[in-house]
């Protein structure tokens, strides 16, 4: 039998529709009345994540040490250059937090490139790679160097012609890759070299993790000061930094004293959108400490003069000097332990 109620003669609706309703909006009470959640945080904290969220640098990928190992002797084999002269490690020096020092590296007969060398540290968990994030993975920018007139300006044909006179080499390159010679697969030993070059127990890493001793009080107080005044929304997540664009310059002008010229452009060479103009890929603030000179033009020769200019011309803020050292001291505590590396293939 259906049931239900009517109204002058004629049912409007069903008992049992109600009574679901009425189940419903009990159950929509309940939820609403019902004191939050408290979620605890996955690591302890100075300050409350609305700020924004930092993390423990993850572990090195599972890799083949066969491919790692082929792609570090390729990686300091100057003969991956036209004159021989010039290799990966020429311009990222692993021990010296994967960059030269310069402020513009010098590839082959002396030429000198158009932006400061970014780290390859911990480049393995960027998503896009380059000042201008040309590149969407370690294999394709293992190209670019071999190909730029400015670095290397070479070709796979003419390196590999080089590279296969080397009898001990081209034995190990063919038991990794029993296809042979390619361009692709010396990319991908590269690659697979670069994304084990991870930097882990940072003191930063470690004082998250639980070790309240691993900060210095002052690198805590930077900390603090890091998260609140908001440099965290650009340098965030583990990698403090690396995965996100911005236009350098959004307060003051960044190139105040020259005119810009077209390494400065930015991501606008990539998109030709307007929009992009002077937006750069934020870089990943890991081993910042090892990694002067700074920014995409390498015009800030140390840490402080860095951390001034970016509170300057990205939040508007002339920072006090007491905040500006104990940020300092917070960059600092991102140095993790360099991964062990032979200079030499």
């Amino acid at each position: 039998m259906n049931y239900g109620f009517y109204v002058n003669g004629s049912k409007y609706i069903s008992l049992g529709f109600l009574l679901t309703g009425v189940v419903l909006l009990a159950y929509v009470l309940v939820e609403y009345m019902r004191p939050e959640k408290v979620v605890a945080p996955l690591a302890p904290r100075v300050v409350p994540p609305k700020y924004g969220e930092l993390g423990v640098l993850p572990p090195s990928p599972q890799l083949s040490s066969e491919v790692v190992e082929l792609g570090r002797v390729l990686f300091h084999d100057p003969r991956l250059s036209k004159d021989n002269t010039v290799s990966c490690s020429s311009c990222h020096n692993i021990s010296r937090g994967g960059v030269d020092g310069q402020q513009f590296s010098i590839g082959v007969q002396g030429r000198r490139g158009e932006r400061n060398s970014p780290t390859v540290l911990n480049s393995g968990f960027l998503p896009k790679l380059f000042w201008d994030g040309r590149a969407k993975s370690l294999e394709e920018q293992a190209h670019e160097p071999v190909h730029n007139p400015l670095e290397m300006d070479t070709n796979w044909e003419t390196v590999i012609a080089k590279l296969k006179l080397d009898q001990d080499l081209s034995q190990a390159f063919e038991r990794v890759f029993p296809a042979g010679w390619s361009g692709n697969n010396i990319a991908r030993a590269l690659a697979d070299f670069q994304r084990s070059l991870v930097t882990p127990n940072a003191p930063f890493d470690r004082f998250l993790s639980g070790e309240k001793e691993a900060m210095e009080p002052s690198a805590i107080r930077g900390y603090n000061k890091f998260l609140e005044y908001g440099c965290s929304t650009c340098h965030e997540g583990p990698t403090i930094g690396g995965k996100r664009f911005q236009k350098i310059g959004k307060m003051e002008n960044f190139f105040k004293g020259r005119e810009p010229n077209d390494s400065d452009l930015g991501l606008f060479n990539i998109s030709k959108r307007q929009s992009d103009r002077f937006k750069f890929r934020v870089p990943s603030l890991r081993n910042v400490a090892l990694t002067a000179p700074y920014f995409h033009d390498g015009s800030a020769q140390t840490l402080g003069d860095a951390v001034s200019t970016m509170a300057l011309v990205q939040l508007g803020d002339e920072l006090p000097t007491e905040d500006r050292d104990d940020i300092v001291d917070f960059l600092k505590s991102l140095t993790g332990q360099l991964p062990p590396q032979s200079t030499s293939p």
